[in-house]
């Protein structure tokens, strides 16, 4: 289970560059909960740890369900099927400086012209997560 925010300014969108276990691809910042963490908490704290900015009282958007088979799994010598549940938030800069995340899972932020996202080739995740915000405000 994930917490990822949306996060807009103008005609831009925060996105992390997520680079692990050979995967490369831009997505919304954030990631899986800790033990005992709830999903506002986790959010929060994951946004801090992969751009340096602190955010607000997270806006439920939605949940978006993915199954990710076997095959496609990064780790495990017998990996299984996957069933991530990624739960999806609006949030608001509070402060901080747009700051690279060092030893993580994301290696660079960034805030990209959203006319420009679809060129990043991003994960699906960022479509989602523009989608339910469209939807919200409608």
């Amino acid at each position: 289970m994930g917490a990822y925010a949306v996060i807009l300014r103008g005609e831009s969108i925060l996105l992390s560059h997520w680079n692990d276990h050979g995967y490369s691809s831009w997505t919304l910042p954030g990631g899986g909960l800790e033990a005992r963490e709830d999903a506002p908490a986790a959010v929060v704290r994951e946004v801090r740890e992969e751009t340096g900015y602190t955010i607000g009282t997270p806006e439920l958007l939605g949940v978006d369900s993915l199954f990710i088979e076997p095959e496609h799994r990064f780790t495990g010598e017998n990996p299984r099927l996957l069933h991530a549940l990624r739960i999806i938030y609006r949030a608001q800069i509070l402060s901080g400086e747009l700051t690279h995340e060092l030893d993580g899972s994301t290696d660079e932020a960034a805030w990209v012209p959203l006319q420009k996202v679809p060129e990043l080739g991003p994960t699906p995740l960022v479509q989602v997560g523009l989608r339910l915000a469209i939807q919200s405000r409608t």
